[in-house]
């Protein structure tokens, strides 16, 4: 029964080790992509680390508060990519895009270049949900005000706000 449990201990002790490094390596990527978004006059929206050590996948998702071109993309990618290679030896496929308009805007920030566009918004009102669906006219400080059907106008605190995405019209 000695052997076993030091068996054990060992193996609690070496995947514990795994797990710390494993963190510590998720910190770093997470700092080198934080810094050079923001270096470079764009904003991070998403970060998601998934996969394993031997076939990691990187995904990075940002705005800015212009439009995002396709070279933006590919320049960010190539600073983080440069970064990434000194940092670890680990397989990995770095994919950096904007989120397309199926994802929900998360920061304040992201709503001015979408004025006069057509929202789905979830918001809080006394501790219950409510939804709406109207044309973002107007952002001041953090109050964002939707007209509803062409005539009603509503106002929403940002801070209220569960979900809101940007429609898509085609007419």
């Amino acid at each position: 029964m000695p052997k076993l449990w030091l068996t054990l201990n060992s193996l609690f002790a070496l995947l514990r080790a795994i797990f710390v490094s494993m963190d510590l390596i998720k910190e770093k990527i997470i700092n080198i992509v934080t810094e050079t978004v923001a270096k470079n006059g764009f904003f991070l929206i998403e970060l998601i680390i998934r996969g394993l050590e031997k076939n990691r996948i990187i995904e990075v998702y940002i705005v800015g508060e212009k439009d995002i071109s396709a070279d933006d993309c590919a320049f960010v990618s190539r600073e983080i990519d440069q970064q990434l290679e000194a940092l670890t030896e680990f397989p990995y496929r770095l994919d950096v895009s904007s989120p397309g308009v199926d994802r929900p805007l998360k920061f304040l920030k992201q709503y001015p270049k979408h004025l006069n566009r057509n929202f789905e918004v979830s918001y809080f009102q006394n501790d219950e949900t409510k939804k709406l669906s109207g044309k973002l006219i107007a952002l001041e400080g953090e109050e964002l005000t939707f007209l509803i059907n062409n005539q009603a106008e509503k106002k929403v605190n940002f801070n209220k706000i569960k979900k809101a995405k940007v429609t898509i019209s085609f007419s």
